[in-house]
C-alpha cells in the first residue's frame, strides 16, 4: 500500500547537497524566494518537499558571483519515497528483483534505517531531479517578477525557467571521493581489463554503464575478424578477389553478434534492476509548445499541437530538405571521383614516390569533408526535429535518429557501394575504406577528447587562480569543486558515441572482405576510445544525471538494420567474385539464384531472430 506523503516529516538535521541550482546572475529576489519556497513545500501543497540552501562560507556569509547558486538535497526518509514514486527496483533479501515501496522496505538487501548507502548517490540525484522536473503550477499565472514568463495549472515549473533564461542549468554534483576510486580502477592504469560496469552503473547509471558495456563487447567481438584478417591481409595482399572466405565469415559473424548482444544486455539490466522497471508514463517533452487544452488520457491540462500540422512540416519541409542534403552529398562525391581520376593520371603520368602519395590524398580530404558534412547537418536535423514539435522525448529522439543515420550512412558508405557495383574496382575499395576508415577515427578522437580535454585543463587552472586570489579563511574545496563543475561542459547523452560504433560497424561488416585489417584498426580505436570516452566522463563534462533503461533503445534496431545489409552486400561481393565466377563459367543465372537463396536465407534467420 502507498504511504501517504502528509503522514512524513521529511526534516533532515544534516544536509547533503547533491545538486546544483544556477540562476541568471540578474534574477529577482521575489523570484528566488518563490522558487525555493516551492521546492521545499510539502508535496500535499504542490512543492517538491526538498532541501534547499544557498551556495555560502561556513560562516554563512556570501560568496562574489555565486549569489546565483543553490545546492538542492533531501532526507533519507524523502528520497525512500521519492525511490517508490520511480519505480526504482532493488534486490529483496530472497535475491528476487522487485520494485522499491516504502512500506515493504525491512525486505530489501542491505537495507537499514540508518544505512543512507541504501540507495546509490546517481539514484539519489535521479529522485531529486525527478521531482524538481515534475515541481508543476497550481494557480500562478507567471513566474514571479517576470511578467512574461506565463504560467497555467499542470506547467513544469523548471521547463517554464530555463525556457525563459531565468534558469541557467542544473546538475548533479561529482562525488570527489568515489569518483577518484572510480577513475583508478576504470583508467588510471593501462591494461588489458574488463571495464567495473557495476561500478560505472553504480555511479553515472545504467545509460551510460550499458554504453561502456556495449561499447566493451563489440570490442572483443572485433578480435575475431582481426585475428582472420591478419594473416588473410598478409598472404593475399595484392590478390583482391580471394575474398570469398573472410566475406563468408562476415556474413555469419555480423548475424550472431548483435543476437548475443541483445542476451548479454539482458543479463546485465536484470542484475541492475532494470529489466523489470515499469515505464512511466511519458511527460511532454520540454521544447513542446501548443495551445492548452485537455489531455484526453490523462485529463490534464497541458500544450496541445495538431498531429496534422505535424505532419506537413514533416512531408512538406523536414522531407524535402534531406532529400536535398542527400543529394548534395552525392554531389560531392562525384567531386571525389574527379579527384581521384585527376590523381590517378598525375601518377601515370609521373611514377614517382610523390605522385604514389598523392594517390591518397582525394580520399583522405573526402573523409574530412564528410566529417564537417555530418557534424552540419546533425545541427540542420536537429533543428529541423525541434521544429517538428514532437510530445514525447522519445517520438522526438526516434525522428531525430532517423534523420542522422539516413544522411550519415549515405554519406560515408555511398561512394564504397558505387566503387564496388557500379566501377568494380577492387584495388580502389580497398584504398578508399582504409583511408576513411582510419581518418574518420583519428578527427573522432581529436574532436571528442583530446581538444575538450586541453580546454577543460586551461579552464581549471583560471578557476583555481581565481579562488585563491579571493583568499578566504573556510575550506575552499566545495566552493571550488562547484565552481569548476558549473564551467564544464554538458554531456549530451551517448547519441555521438552511438552513432560512431555505428558507422564503424558499417565500415567493418560491409566491405572489410576487401581490407581485413579494417577489424584491426577498430579494435585499436575502441581501447582507446575507452579510454578517451572515461577520460571525459570523469574530468572534461558535467556529471550526467542517470537514467533508467533495458537497452539500448533504437540504436539496437538501427545496428539490425545494418546487420540485413551487410548479408546482403556480401552476398552480392561473394556473387561477384572470380573464384565463384569459375564454379559457374557458363550459366550466370544458377550463379544469381544461388547467391539471392543463400541471401534470402541468411536474411530470414537474421529477421527471425530480431
Amino acid at each position: 500500500m502507498k504511504e501517504s506523503w502528509s503522514a512524513f516529516d521529511t526534516f533532515e538535521p544534516h544536509f547533503r547537497p547533491l545538486v546544483v541550482i544556477e540562476l541568471a546572475k540578474d534574477t529577482k529576489e521575489e523570484t528566488k524566494e518563490w522558487l525555493t519556497q516551492r521546492i521545499e513545500d510539502k508535496k500535499k501543497n504542490g512543492g517538491a518537499q526538498l532541501l534547499v540552501k544557498p551556495l555560502a562560507k561556513e560562516d554563512g556569509g556570501k560568496i562574489d558571483g555565486n549569489e546565483n547558486i543553490y545546492l538542492v538535497g533531501a532526507s533519507y526518509l524523502r528520497l525512500l519515497l521519492g525511490a517508490e514514486t520511480v519505480g526504482l527496483v532493488k534486490e529483496c533479501n530472497d535475491n528476487s528483483m522487485r520494485t522499491f515501496t516504502y512500506s515493504s522496505r525491512k525486505t530489501f538487501k542491505d537495507f537499514a534505517e540508518d544505512n543512507h548507502n541504501f540507495l546509490t548517490m546517481s539514484e539519489c540525484q535521479y529522485i531529486i531531479k525527478h521531482e524538481l522536473e515534475n515541481l508543476r503550477a497550481k494557480d500562478e499565472k507567471m513566474i514571479p517578477g517576470y511578467p512574461q514568463a506565463k504560467l497555467y495549472p499542470g506547467k513544469s515549473i523548471v521547463r517554464r525557467l530555463l525556457t525563459n533564461g531565468i534558469l541557467i542549468q542544473f546538475f548533479p554534483l561529482h562525488d570527489k571521493e568515489e569518483l577518484k576510486k572510480l577513475r583508478h580502477i576504470w583508467y588510471s592504469r593501462v591494461k588489458i581489463s574488463f571495464q567495473p560496469l557495476d561500478e560505472i552503473r553504480c555511479y553515472f547509471g545504467e545509460t551510460i554503464a550499458l554504453y561502456f558495456g556495449f561499447l566493451e563487447y563489440f570490442t572483443f567481438a572485433l578480435v575475431p575478424m582481426a585475428l582472420i584478417g591478419i594473416p588473410y591481409y598478409v598472404f593475399a595482399w595484392e590478390d583482391y578477389d580471394k575474398y570469398v572466405m573472410f566475406a563468408s565469415f562476415n556474413l555469419l559473424w555480423s548475424t550472431v553478434i548483435l543476437e548475443v548482444w541483445k542476451r548479454c544486455c539482458a543479463r546485465m539490466t536484470y542484475r541492475w534492476g532494470t529489466l523489470l522497471m515499469k515505464r512511466q508514463f511519458e511527460e511532454p517533452r520540454p521544447g513542446f509548445h501548443g495551445v492548452l487544452g485537455i489531455n484526453p488520457v490523462t485529463g490534464k491540462e497541458e500544450p496541445v499541437y495538431s498531429s496534422i500540422k505535424r505532419q506537413l512540416r514533416i512531408y512538406l519541409v523536414s522531407l524535402p530538405f534531406v532529400c536535398l542534403c542527400l543529394y548534395l552529398s552525392l554531389y560531392v562525391m562525384m567531386i571525389y571521383f574527379d579527384m581521384e581520376q585527376l590523381a590517378l593520371d598525375y601518377h601515370e603520368e609521373n611514377e614517382t614516390s610523390f605522385s604514389n602519395l598523392m594517390l591518397f590524398v582525394p580520399s583522405i580530404i573526402y573523409a574530412v569533408v564528410i566529417e564537417i558534412m555530418n557534424r552540419i547537418y546533425r545541427y540542420a536535423a536537429e533543428f529541423l526535429t525541434s521544429w517538428e514539435n514532437h510530445r514525447l522525448e522519445s517520438s522526438h529522439q526516434n525522428h531525430l535518429i532517423l534523420k542522422v543515420l539516413v544522411f550519415n550512412f549515405l554519406n560515408c558508405f555511398a561512394s564504397l557501394f558505387y566503387i564496388a557495383f557500379v566501377l568494380f574496382d577492387m584495388k580502389l575499395l580497398r584504398q578508399s575504406l582504409a583511408t576513411l576508415l582510419i581518418t574518420s577515427q583519428i578527427l573522432n578522437q581529436f574532436a571528442e577528447a583530446l581538444f575538450p580535454y586541453w580546454l577543460q585543463k586551461r579552464h581549471n587552472k583560471k578557476i583555481k587562480k581565481r579562488m585563491c586570489a579571493s583568499k578566504m579563511d573556510s575550506d575552499l574545496s566545495l566552493f571550488e569543486q562547484i565552481n569548476m563543475e558549473k564551467e564544464m561542459g554538458t554531456y549530451l547523452g551517448t547519441f555521438d558515441d552511438y552513432l560512431e560504433l555505428f558507422l564503424q560497424f558499417g565500415y567493418v561488416s560491409l566491405f572489410s572482405c576487401v581490407y581485413p585489417l579494417a577489424a584491426v584498426f577498430a579494435v585499436l580505436n575502441n581501447i582507446t576510445e575507452t579510454y578517451s570516452d572515461a577520460l571525459k566522463m570523469c574530468k572534461i563534462f558535467k556529471r550526467p544525471f542517470s537514467e533508467p533503461t533495458a537497452n539500448i533503445g533504437v540504436w539496437q534496431l538501427a545496428f539490425e538494420t545494418m546487420s540485413v545489409i551487410s548479408v546482403v552486400t556480401n552476398c552480392a561481393l561473394i556473387g561477384m567474385s572470380s573464384q565463384v565466377n569459375a564454379i559457374f563459367p557458363e550459366s550466370k543465372t544458377d550463379l544469381i539464384l544461388i547467391v539471392v537463396l543463400v541471401e534470402h536465407c541468411l536474411s530470414g534467420r537474421t529477421d527471425a531472430s530480431y
